[in-house]
């Protein structure tokens, strides 16, 4: 027995012996993009080989609670500050080869509802999902070390900040009609420059989408510099050298600029935004000619506590911000639709808001957030303040054409914001028609500014009504099922009576006048879509 535990002892001692000692400062690039990011591992190991120090990554800052090193291999047990200040624990694992070090990063949990899927080409930032922290697989990051120095220890947490309900933030007068443009995200996510929105502002003048009413050109997340200057101010990365010069192109092709930031620390990418320096941002932005923020809560869960109030708060923060800039800029809240938004969504300046999570470029994402997230949230629309199912995915190849013409179909009933999201300089005849469909963008634009509403649904058949300052009616047929189907429109559902001409919105003909309803053969996933004259 004595033989046996000198054995265990010894080969304890031989293993310990055996094990790297990774004390010091790891480094390596934070994102793929020559942006300055960088993933910080910065660790002590004691002489019993326990772990402790602390993890700084673009988008989060980890404290190294466990752990150990075994041979050339290595686990790193630490805690995560997530919503309202709770705790998650995470493992890493790695494995390590003299000055080099590999670590594998569990995935993050992505946001309520579509959650975005990973785009060819672009790499989001170390410890962020594909999609820029929005959801995902474990990362991958390769780190160097640069330092045998022990680190300090990191501060205590601070205690999650609360908020009272904010006292309401005077409307801007803007986005008496949903807001209309191009978002960078959804094909491009962190491969988006100054050349790029340049050449997209280009191509939306030069295929016709400006005169369609598409002027918004608006860059999302990771174009923002690492840390701010030494007075405090938010500046741009090395894809975009001057914002200022930027904005003054995109002028001077008759649209606009817009921008993405958030109330917490971080991006949802991991970049700087405006927590606690939002009146600064504000004056910043209105400085470099822009035009349209959209604000993303991500990290805000890290600093803020988990109330409606709070939420509320921090966004009416930008909301005053923005009013006292000196320039109309419009406002998008960018919440996933929780704590009620639409509740107080009007009430802290936003123009619009996201009602759900992200969507994604698949027609179940499309269909869900669609059909079964909308209804009941028409109270909360108008002018100047608008529910947000999410930007469109029309063009990005994870659909059909029919599909993409129900997505369009069914947001323009929504009168929601019509925000493309494809590489519009390359885009096939199809996908132009779609977004280019006066007849339907029209029914989005209506002056009236009423939401539609679902006025039957037998199965997977529904139809959709959206009243017209005309006095007319928009009407969506919709098949959401697998084989094709005839839909009837009843005039008695949508609160009409008598003989209407109907005019097919897709297909730009009068079909003359009908009486009491309108029955038309849908294919699969497909719409029929028509407006019902007063």
């Amino acid at each position: 027995m004595k033989w046996f535990r000198l054995t265990l002892t010894l080969l304890a001692c031989l293993t310990a012996a055996s094990a790297q000692n990774v004390t010091g400062r790891w480094t390596g690039p934070g994102s793929t993009a020559d942006d300055g990011q960088e993933f910080v591992l910065a660790i002590a190991q004691s002489a019993d080989g326990s772990l402790s120090g602390y993890v700084q990554a673009p988008r989060f800052e980890d404290r190294i609670v466990g752990g150990k090193v075994n041979g050339s291999s290595l686990t790193i047990d630490v805690e995560r500050a997530g919503r309202g200040g709770a705790i998650q624990k995470l493992t890493y694992t790695g494995t390590i080869d003299g000055g080099k070090m590999k670590l594998t990063l569990p995935a993050p949990a992505a946001r309520g509802g579509g959650g975005r899927g990973p785009t060819p080409g672009a790499t989001p930032p170390a410890g962020a999902p594909p999609g820029g922290g929005r959801g995902g697989q474990p990362q991958v990051v390769e780190l160097s070390r640069v330092s045998t120095e022990a680190p300090k220890p990191l501060p205590p947490r601070p205690a999650p900040v609360s908020l009272p309900m904010p006292g309401a933030v005077k409307y801007n007068g803007m986005a008496k009609t949903p807001p209309m443009g191009w978002n960078s995200w959804n094909k491009f996510r962190n491969q988006v420059s100054d050349k790029m929105i340049r050449e997209m502002a280009d191509a939306i003048v030069r295929t016709g989408m400006a005169k369609a009413g598409y002027v918004y050109v608006n860059i999302d997340d990771t174009w923002e510099a690492a840390h701010r200057d030494a007075n405090g101010n938010i500046t741009t990365n090395n894809k975009f050298p001057d914002m200022k010069a930027l904005a003054a192109y995109i002028h001077g092709k008759g649209l606009k600029l817009g921008i993405y930031s958030g109330p917490g620390p971080k991006t949802c990418a991991g970049y700087e935004a405006s927590y606690q320096h939002e009146e600064q941002d504000a004056k910043t932005f209105a400085s470099w000619g822009i035009d349209y923020l959209k604000y993303d809560w991500c990290s805000a869960s890290q600093v803020y506590d988990g109330t409606q109030a709070t939420m509320a708060a921090a966004y009416a923060k930008m909301g005053n911000a923005l009013l006292n800039s000196g320039r109309s800029i419009v406002y998008s809240l960018c919440q996933y639709g929780n704590l009620d938004v639409g509740e107080w969504g009007e009430k802290v300046g936003g123009n619009l808001w996201r009602t759900t999570g992200d969507i994604s470029d698949r027609w179940q994402s499309m269909n869900n957030i669609g059909f079964n997230l909308q209804p009941g949230r028409e109270k909360f629309a108008g002018i100047g303040h608008w529910n947000d199912p999410d930007m469109l995915e029309i063009g990005n190849g994870g659909m059909t054409d029919m599909e993409y013409q129900t997505h369009m179909s069914l947001w323009c009933l929504l009168a929601a914001p019509l925000l493309a999201g494809n590489d519009i300089r390359d885009m096939k005849p199809s996908i132009a028609d779609i977004l280019m469909n006066k007849d339907v963008i029209a029914v989005d634009q209506d002056k009236l500014g009423k939401q539609g509403v679902r006025v039957s649904k037998e199965g997977d058949l529904e139809v959709w009504a959206k009243p017209l300052a005309d006095g007319g009616h928009a009407v969506g047929m919709f098949n959401r099922g697998e084989s094709a189907a005839k839909v009837t429109a009843k005039w008695s559902d949508i609160g009409v009576s008598g003989s209407h001409k109907v005019r097919d919105l897709w297909k730009h003909e009068e079909m003359g006048k009908m009486a009491e309803a309108y029955t038309a053969e849908v294919p699969s996933h497909g719409v029929a879509m028509i407006k019902i004259a007063k």
